[in-house]
């Protein structure tokens, strides 16, 4: 996959890239990182051949993320690594010596003066017609020049495409500003001094290798680590939305909640931006593009967008607007929590909208929730709740507990092991939950991590119903950084790392590494047929299982606090139960029914399948949410089932 094409980031953000002078880093340096890494890694405490392949392919794609220099050829030798290579690299990392990654930077300096030379053929090919983005996604290195050229060809047609529905500039002149932007790049990755270019290879082994043990595990520059830090504790400025580089313009993802582009109404998702200010942005190096959109809070930026409009009786086209948006400090925990109430029969049904797992000294996830279950239960009869985890990317894993907890008595809700395989259980301990009722969890691919946790286990216990996309993101681990933003927020010169130190398991002894918790009910949403997920990940980490833990032995604890908790604990605590089991059948059955009789869904469906669908919702099928709609019938149907059960006979 194309790193830089189909790369996804906070525009809010910036995308981590390498600053103008690359770090200060020594061969000693980057042994001592790699050491205090595999250290600290839940899976690898040594290099062996398989990682040392994964470092070379990293280290080839560090320098050529787009696949338009290297021939095939070229790095044979590092693609399909020899066991004498695979020894080599080892050796270097044992002695000091990385003379193979020295070997393949040099390859690459002369695949940038081969593609000089192949300028005057892609200067005078003729233009195609059609260039699609998908032809960009998952390519091969190509197998000889003309092949290259070709690619290279079919890449300039796309950005001439876009740049042709702005006006203005001539051809030319765009066309120098590419040249420009690439020539400035290739001599960033080459170096202005020996000097330089021995640090610019120590830089690129340290990532190659960091990102060679897991999807998670990175090392950060100094710049890379202080953006890191600035995500970490979210006060973020810009206009709030989550972009995709797609070669001939940024494709928005995703809008920000509480955001100045959702706010604004004058973005969509799907929206390609092709300028910012007038200037733009389509073979912008990526860091160029968010210093435009960034800025001063109040100040506006003009965004200049194609967008594809479908209207009745007329075929998809696309129009060019430019819209202005002023930008603002965006702060993620401002949308934490919302509440929804559907009247059903005498009482009404909860929709509560988590949207991340939060804590401050004046609010948490789970007091809120309680909150809200109790205000509405002060004024309404309380018949059913739908804890809504969509989209909900996680947060701290307190939090989860805690949330888990409102729903069930007192039990283990999530186990914890470390990189050095001790495994440490997190109980509800109070044993006070807020709403025992009907309760249905309603999940999508990019619900992750906390948000996971907190469905599997209320699935685990069958406290629950999961109901939505056919599984969740998949990020079963837990990382370290290096850098502590409170107590040491200096960036070490020698840059930073973020390392995974474990894995989470629910109480079934189920990790959702990898497969994400499946849905007992598959509803489809906006994201069912996206690729987003940790199996899409480059290495991710396997999934592997722990013993349940539905019995809890305290096992894990000190005999001082084992007797000390024993108990109070293990009295009333939560078993697995079967509620909801009998009901299933009928659930899926008549869900099933309802979605095959829906139009509207028909044609959500349909337009999902093309993966070109645009995710505004109501402007494409008539309803906001045709997910939640559904969830709500479910929930209906549970309580209406449930309620005849319990009906005495006469």
């Amino acid at each position: 996959m194309i790193r830089r094409t189909w790369l996804l980031f906070f525009i809010i953000l910036g995308l981590l890239t390498l600053e103008a002078k690359p770090p200060q880093l020594e061969v000693r340096d980057v042994q001592a990182k790699v050491e205090e890494v595999l250290k600290a890694h839940v899976c690898y405490k040594k290099l062996d051949h398989e990682i040392a392949s994964r470092i070379l392919q990293n280290f080839i794609e560090e320098l050529d993320p787009t696949k338009t220099y290297f021939l095939k050829d070229d790095i044979a030798a590092w693609l399909e690594p020899s066991e004498e290579t695979l020894n080599r690299v080892l050796d270097g990392f044992r002695k000091g010596d990385f003379v193979v990654f020295r070997e393949i930077h040099e390859t690459y300096m002369g695949a940038i003066e081969r593609r000089s030379h192949l300028a005057s053929q892609i200067d005078q090919a003729e233009m195609p017609d059609g260039v699609k983005n998908d032809e960009f996604k998952d390519l091969q290195w190509v197998t000889s020049e003309q092949e290259l050229v070709n690619r290279l060809v079919r890449i300039k047609a796309l950005q001439l495409a876009a740049a042709d529905r702005m006006g203005g500039d001539s051809r030319d002149k765009f066309i120098q500003r590419i040249e420009k932007r690439r020539a400035n790049r290739e001599a960033e990755i080459i170096g202005s001094t020996p000097e330089e270019t021995h640090r610019l290879v120590l830089t690129f082994i340290l990532k190659a290798t960091t990102s060679a043990l897991d999807a998670h595990t990175n090392y950060f520059t100094p710049n890379e680590a202080n953006q890191f830090m600035i995500q970490v504790q979210q006060r973020l400025f810009g206009i709030g939305a989550q972009l995709r580089d797609d070669l001939d313009g940024l494709s928005v993802v995703r809008l920000l909640e509480g955001g100045p582009a959702i706010l604004s109404h004058k973005l969509k998702i799907n929206d390609k931006i092709i300028a910012v200010n007038q200037e733009p942005v389509i073979g912008m190096d990526i860091t160029e593009a968010v210093e435009l959109i960034r800025g001063e809070k109040g100040s506006s930026v003009l965004l200049t967008i194609l967008r594809n409009v479908e209207e009745e009786g007329q075929e998809r086209h696309v129009e060019t607007h430019e819209v202005e948006i002023v930008r603002n400090e965006v702060v993620l925990e401002e949308t934490r929590l919302e509440t929804q109430l559907e009247p059903y029969g005498d009482g009404i049904i909860a929709n509560l909208r988590l949207f991340s797992f939060y804590q401050d000294p004046k609010s948490s996830a789970a007091s809120d929730i309680r909150k809200a279950i109790e205000t509405v239960q002060e004024n309404h009869k309380l018949k059913g709740v739908v804890l809504d985890l969509r989209s909900n990317a996680g947060g701290l894993l307190t939090q989860a507990v805690n949330v888990t907890g409102l729903f069930i008595h007192k039990g283990v809700v999530v186990s914890v092991k470390d990189n050095t395989g001790r495994v440490q259980h997190l109980r509800e301990l109070e044993g006070n939950p807020a709403w025992e009722g009907p309760l249905v969890v309603l999940v999508n691919r990019a619900s992750a991590s906390a948000a996971e946790i907190v469905a599997q286990s209320l699935q685990d216990y069958g406290r629950a119903i999961v109901v939505g996309d056919d599984h969740t993101f998949g990020k079963g681990s837990f990382q370290t950084f290096t850098l502590d933003p409170v107590n040491h927020p200096k960036v070490n010169p020698q840059g930073e790392y973020k390392v995974t130190r474990g894995r989470y398991y629910t109480v079934s002894g189920k990790s959702p590494q990898l497969v994400g918790a499946a849905s007992d009910i598959v509803v489809p949403g906006i994201l069912s047929q996206l690729e987003i997920g940790e199996k899409y990940a480059k290495f991710p980490l396997t999934n592997d299982a722990i013993d349940p833990h539905f019995e809890d032995d305290l096992s894990d604890l000190s005999p001082f606090h084992r007797l000390q908790l024993g108990p109070t604990y293990k009295y009333h605590l939560q078993h697995k139960m079967d509620i909801y089991g009998p009901y299933f059948e009928v659930l899926k059955k008549n869900s099933a029914l309802r979605i095959a009789s829906n139009k509207n869904y028909q044609s959500f469906i349909a337009e999902m399948e093309k993966k070109n669908f645009d995710a505004d919702p109501i402007d494409l099928f008539g309803q906001s949410d045709l997910q939640l709609a559904e969830t709500m019938n479910i929930m209906k149907d549970l309580i209406f089932l449930k309620a005849s059960d319990e009906t005495p006979l006469r």
